[in-house]
């Protein structure tokens, strides 16, 4: 009997200790909630997901041709996964390496005409950076050319490494 007694209080330490690990990481994860950030693509936001008035990160490729400068610093662009595309207008200094046919990632918030009014622009940070999600849907249309060097270079937090393929067509 004294060993079935023993079986029982381990069992219910295991359990007690299984609880209080799935409590610790909904609290992780509830806490961090507010920190990860995904950054869809333009054919995510046309698909109707995000409400006006949310605030988002878009990632895509700045649309050529669409880069209109205005006074004060005000700037309007599209941002295109080569589907869809979103209007961006945003008032700032844009980074150095922002052009057209680059990688952008633009945060703001959604407009009722289906544009982003942002708040802040982040171009690459280098000739291999591309959101992982922008990879994804361009690897989908067929439109992402990846060599020996590059494969699976690009990380869960959408940053790649150097020597990065670029989209075919730049």
């Amino acid at each position: 009997m004294r060993g079935s007694g023993r079986k029982r209080r381990r069992l219910v330490l295991v359990g007690v200790a299984g609880v209080a690990l799935a409590g610790a990481a909904a609290l992780v994860f509830y806490a961090l909630g507010d920190r990860i950030t995904y950054a869809p693509t333009p054919t995510e936001l046309a698909a109707g997901h995000h409400a006006a008035g949310t605030r988002i990160r878009l990632g895509g490729l700045v649309e050529e041709g669409s880069v209109v400068r205005g006074a004060n610093g005000a700037v309007s662009f599209n941002v295109t996964d080569t589907v869809n595309r979103i209007p961006v207008t945003y008032v700032g200094i844009l980074p150095d390496l922002f052009r057209e046919g680059q990688g952008v990632v633009a945060e703001g918030v959604l407009e009722t005409s289906g544009g982003l009014a942002a708040d802040s622009v982040l171009a690459r940070h280098d000739e291999t950076y591309m959101p992982k999600e922008v990879v994804d849907a361009l690897k989908a249309q067929g439109r992402w050319q990846e060599d020996a060097t590059t494969a699976g270079m690009v990380g869960k937090t959408g940053t790649a490494a150097a020597g990065e393929a670029a989209p075919q067509g730049q």
